[in-house]
Formats: structure tokens, C-alpha cells, sequence
């Protein structure tokens, strides 16, 4: 079988996150986490990530400027990490802004688990 893919969780919800991180491994996934927009961008740097599901309202630095700040990474590989904005208010947000800032797709909150799946195996199949 292939190398498992790597997926970045940035959430600060730990339910929400402890369940998307146990659909995701029931599907095979290496998970790593960030609480924060700081910590979205220390782990970007210091691992391979195949796709991010980035909680808009995260602290420290929201999604979309996590989402800017990646897509203007010098290195190539991390600014082109595809991003699947994840949020409960997605009404604030077009998907011009979400174009905009670099966001691949995104998926509203409540999660629904089979969207989820396909929206990850869409960005990460090689």
C-alpha cells in the first residue's frame, strides 16, 4: 500500500477535532494538529502535509491569514498544500474571499463525515 497521507487538523475545538482526527485515521491518514494559527505554520514547516483542514476562527492567527500567509511561503511545496476551510460561518465569507486567500474547497460546520472523507481523498489522491 502507498504511504499513508498526511493531513494538518488546525482546530481549536478538541471535539471537533478528536473526531475528524478519528475519521480520518479510520481512513488510513497520518493526523498532526495545531490548536492555533502559530502553531498551523510551525507544523508546515517541519513536516510534509498533503492537505490542511483549516477551522477559520482558530486563535492566535485566523484561517485565512494562516491560509495567505502559507500560500506566500517561499517554498513551493508548502504554498501549494491544498487548504479545505472548515467553518460554521461560512456566510461571512464568498468564495471569492476563500479564492482569494488560497482556499482549495470548503466544508461547513457541522461536519458532515462522508463530505469530509471525499473532500480529503479529492486533495490527496495521487
Amino acid at each position: 500500500m502507498a504511504e499513508s497521507k498526511t493531513i494538518l487538523i488546525a482546530e481549536d475545538s478538541s471535539v471537533i477535532l478528536n473526531l475528524t482526527k478519528k475519521i480520518l485515521e479510520l481512513q488510513k491518514y497520518r493526523i498532526l494538529t495545531a490548536k492555533n494559527g502559530g502553531e498551523v505554520i510551525k507544523q508546515v514547516e517541519n513536516n510534509k502535509i498533503d492537505a490542511i483542514l483549516m477551522d477559520l476562527n482558530i486563535p492566535v492567527k485566523n484561517g485565512m491569514d494562516c491560509t495567505r500567509e502559507i500560500r506566500a511561503h517561499e517554498n513551493k511545496e508548502i504554498a501549494s498544500i491544498p487548504i479545505i476551510a472548515v467553518t460554521g460561518n461560512a456566510n461571512n465569507y464568498s468564495m471569492e474571499d476563500f479564492k482569494e486567500a488560497g482556499i482549495n474547497d470548503y466544508l461547513p460546520k457541522p461536519l458532515d463525515f462522508d463530505a469530509l472523507v471525499l473532500t480529503v481523498k479529492k486533495y490527496t489522491a495521487s
